[in-house]
């Protein structure tokens, strides 16, 4: 075994809990001593798919796991939560079922606990124990630091969950952020699957996701990567679907990868997503007659309030074409993105929160990513280096073809974005601003890295946007593989007015950190995800300051 493997190997055991102290101990049930002894003739059970925690509150948080027994039926499972990692000091017990009706999954919302907390937990049928995972409450009043990972587009075929492995071993978050395509439902040999067969990544089933049972099994395949569970296992996570937990470029009636009639009904399918989704994944229903709700928000204290919004299924009206967009389609006053409902329950929470930051955790980039029409048609180095040249040129020397290069209009670059609901982007920028809050959207989706100004139509910088690169998902450098990757990162912030920092070929995640007086983005990138590292190099950091005229994204 290589020093690599070798602690890549006792990185994962420590953190699943494989050699965790009082490994060969009973787990008490119900929160009894150690004399207790678990009974004999428990079904046999495996843990396949690792244990995990989320949706972290100042008192309460979520745990999960799901057993694999030898038989098809109910098991009854005991689960236990410590403060110490030997749990030798048992603060919650109890038991719950791992229902056939729910895949065998289990999740437990454990309450009565403290503030600003880490506990251990795990879960037992009979003497057959879970791995241990670790995580945390989210504090309660004063706070000076609070930091978070944001992942996106965690494609399994695509390659390794690395960047997932790199933030375990950075360890110091209090909760990581997943912003959706945690999944993909595309079949074998579909989407970024082009090395999958080499690295033994194949999707499973085969076939496209369009039932529950597909779903399901697609989630049970992405939680046996070792990466994936370690990240769990390390820290509460608060998660949002995208539209790959469903389909590609998902609305509310429907998706661009689904075909009413031929692949059912779009309703059934995506209640049959929905479900697997809250089955898989460790959140907690705002509403449990509604699991089509899963906009929430998270308070870290005086410091930071997380608004965590659905993009995708609760309110967004259909994507426009470009030609529609060219007449005027985008500009409906009524366009929905977020649905009336969630931009009220949002205007209610920037409202009613006294935190110093209010920070959006959501899908699609909100910026203005305008480019001119010229590069939108041919995306390649020669347009841009034209329109660029033209740009650099002082206004005296520009020929006229330049002059009218430079006239030319811009459009957006992707309408499944902000920018393909201007009028509903307005609406959440104009409560911040009537607010006078300090505005940090974080954005996943385009598996790019990103820095932005939020502007309003008046052209008002109201905030700022950090968007995260993907953990697998294959960027801009798949698309224009002939733009060197450099280039196209220092092409990018000069086509686009409110863009301040690209990064467009490198897998990653972002590390965010708040305190009083700033917030700091800080990208980290691994080197490949064609083979198994956890080793990173670094991004441009940035950060806001808080308080009017300060809103907007400055060096580190």
């Amino acid at each position: 075994m290589t020093t690599e493997s070798s602690r890549r190997h006792f990185l994962r055991n420590v953190t699943l809990g494989s050699v965790a102290v009082g490994g060969g101990l009973p787990l008490a049930a119900c929160g009894g001593g150690d004399d207790e002894v678990a009974p004999t003739d428990s079904p046999q059970v495996t843990y396949q798919h690792g244990v995990a925690s989320g949706d972290p509150l100042a008192d309460r948080v979520i745990v999960w796991t799901r057993v694999t027994p030898a038989v098809s039926a109910d098991v009854a499972v005991q689960w236990e939560v410590a403060s110490d990692a030997a749990f030798t000091s048992i603060v919650r017990s109890g038991s719950a079922t791992a229902l056939v009706a729910a895949d065998h999954t289990v999740k437990v919302d454990v309450t009565g606990l403290t503030a600003a907390t880490t506990y251990h937990y795990r879960f037992a049928v009979g003497t057959q124990r879970s791995p241990a995972g670790r995580t945390k409450t989210l504090p309660a009043g004063s706070v000076a630091s609070v930091r978070l990972a944001v992942f996106s587009c965690s494609n399994y075929p695509a390659g390794y969950f690395n960047v997932y492995a790199a933030a375990v071993k950075d360890g110091a978050f209090d909760a990581s952020v997943h912003l959706g395509d945690y999944i993909y439902e595309y079949g074998a040999g579909g989407y970024a699957s082009d090395t999958a067969a080499a690295l033994g990544r194949l999707s499973v089933p085969p076939t496209e996701l369009l039932q529950l049972t597909d779903y399901r099994r697609r989630y049970a395949q992405y939680r046996t990567d070792t990466d994936l569970q370690a990240l769990h296992a390390a820290m509460p996570m608060i998660a949002v679907w995208d539209d790959h937990e469903i389909a590609n470029d998902t609305w509310t009636g429907g998706a661009e990868n689904h075909t009413e009639g031929t692949e059912g009904t779009f309703a059934a399918r995506r209640a049959a997503a929905i479900q697997a989704y809250h089955e898989w994944m460790p959140t907690r229903l705002p509403d449990a007659t509604r699991p089509d709700r899963i906009y929430r928000s998270f308070d870290f204290g005086n410091l930071l309030s997380l608004h965590m919004l659905d993009t995708r299924n609760i309110g967004r009206d259909q994507q426009v074409t470009m030609a529609q967009y060219q007449a005027g389609a985008a500009h409906v006053a009524t366009r929905q993105l977020l649905g009336a409902e969630q931009n009220t329950w949002l205007t209610g929470q920037l409202k009613a929160s006294t935190a110093t930051w209010q920070v959006l955790g959501q899908q699609v980039l909100m910026a203005r990513m305008t480019i001119p029409v010229s590069v939108a048609a041919s995306p390649d180095a020669a347009t841009m280096t034209a329109y660029l040249t033209a740009l650099q040129t002082p206004v005296a020397a520009r020929t006229p073809e330049q002059v009218a290069l430079l006239a030319q209009p811009k459009v957006p670059y992707n309408l499944d974005a902000w920018d393909g609901y201007p009028a509903a982007r307005e609406a959440v920028l104009a409560a911040a601003k009537a607010n006078d809050r300090n505005l940090v959207v974080l954005a996943g989706d385009t598996h790019n890295a990103w820095a932005s100004n939020l502007t309003d139509a008046s052209g008002q910088v109201v905030g700022v946007e950090f968007a995260t690169s993907s953990v697998s998902s294959p960027g801009f450098e798949a698309y224009l593989p002939a733009v060197p990757p450099a280039q196209l990162g220092q092409a990018f912030p000069l086509l686009i007015d409110d863009l301040v920092y690209a990064d467009t070929s490198r897998r990653g995640y972002l590390a965010l950190t708040a305190t009083a007086t700033e917030v700091r983005a800080d990208w980290l990138y691994v080197g490949t995800i064609a083979t198994r590292t956890d080793v990173t190099t670094a991004g441009t950091p940035l950060r806001t300051l808080p308080g009017a005229g300060n809103r907007s994204v400055v060096p580190a």
